[in-house]
């Protein structure tokens, strides 16, 4: 039977009603599962939600601002938490990428518990989707990677989780933001984490940095070329910084930097995916892009031709 999101979005906001009899908070990081999950919780409880956006130090450049100006457009009533240097502290030396999402996960947390509490929320509404408990695992199913929101979640958590999405697929997702207009319905997924897991080894403020510039450059290189129709736009695409440098030559001189990774592949559902077949001539571009603006910290650049299975769309 087709997916019909008129039908879902109606009787999701009649069940947050009935769900949801005091204050709630959102997780929400502007992206298009949080950003409808918040939506629907608004439609079903109005002023009794508060849509919380947390700055890990981890996100895209820009990322705060824009969003910041998405929530005052969508009319919630919101607050954005700067915690970066809690997110750094939290991750300082630790490289196991399980480790990592279970420190994020943690940390969120926290944050929402703080934020719950000076709210008097008891509730705390996630954007968690199938994707994310099934690679999750359980009793059953192996853990492929724990997602922050699901095997992330502190074992001595107060609050009441609600997850409005837990049975839908991206594509479903999708389908729902546009139904309700919601202006990031074809946004590339950015994972909770962030940044962290496209920094392969410890997440610090300078590999951040350095990921984020790299991120920029393949995002603007990508959507150029698609709006010029030299290729199709891919479902998701991103840079990721290895842990490995190597030798290269800038002029005449030795250069011992860095080495980035181009991630870009088709999806649906996020379940599988192929590797994007981008055009030469983009590729080139990218790689000279990075490696001429940010010839400081990188001389290597390369692309990812793995499909998903073997490997996971993120690189942790």
């Amino acid at each position: 039977m087709m997916f019909d999101p008129k039908a879902f979005v109606e009787e999701k906001v009649e069940e947050l009603r009935k769900k949801i009899t005091g204050k709630a908070i959102i997780a929400c990081s502007g992206g298009v599962d949080s950003t409808v999950a918040a939506v629907l919780v608004d439609r079903a409880i109005g002023e009794r939600l508060l849509t919380v956006y947390v700055d890990t130090g981890l996100m895209r450049k820009g990322e705060t601002e824009s969003v910041r100006a998405m929530f005052i457009r969508l009319g919630v009533h919101f607050n954005v938490v700067d915690a970066s240097d809690e997110f750094f502290g939290a991750l300082k030396g630790v490289t196991d990428p399980e480790a990592k999402r279970k420190i994020i996960g943690e940390r969120f947390i926290r944050v929402f518990e703080r934020e719950a509490k000076t709210f008097g929320a008891d509730s705390l509404v996630q954007g968690t989707i199938a994707p994310d408990w099934i690679e999750s695992g359980d009793g059953v199913r192996d853990t492929i990677k724990s997602h922050h929101n699901v095997g992330g979640l502190p074992k001595d958590m107060k609050l009441k989780l609600v997850e409005p999405l837990w049975d839908l697929y991206k594509d479903e997702v999708r389908l729902v933001a546009r139904y309700l207009g919601i202006e990031v319905a074809e946004r590339q997924p950015f994972p909770g984490p962030a940044l962290a897991i496209r920094i392969i080894g410890e997440v610090t403020p300078e590999a951040a940095s350095i990921v984020r510039d790299a991120c920029v450059i393949v995002e603007e290189e990508l959507e150029e070329a698609s709006s010029k129709g030299l290729m199709v736009r891919p479902w998701q695409y991103f840079a990721v910084l290895l842990p490995v440098q190597s030798v290269g030559v800038q002029g005449d001189r030795r250069a011992y930097g860095r080495t980035i990774a181009i991630r870009s592949v088709d999806s649906t559902d996020a379940m599988t995916a192929s590797f994007s077949r981008i055009p030469y001539d983009v590729l080139e571009r990218i790689s000279l892009r990075i490696s001429n603006e940010m010839k400081a910290n990188v001389n290597r650049v390369v692309y990812d031709v793995t499909h998903k299975p073997p490997a996971t769309i993120e690189w942790e």
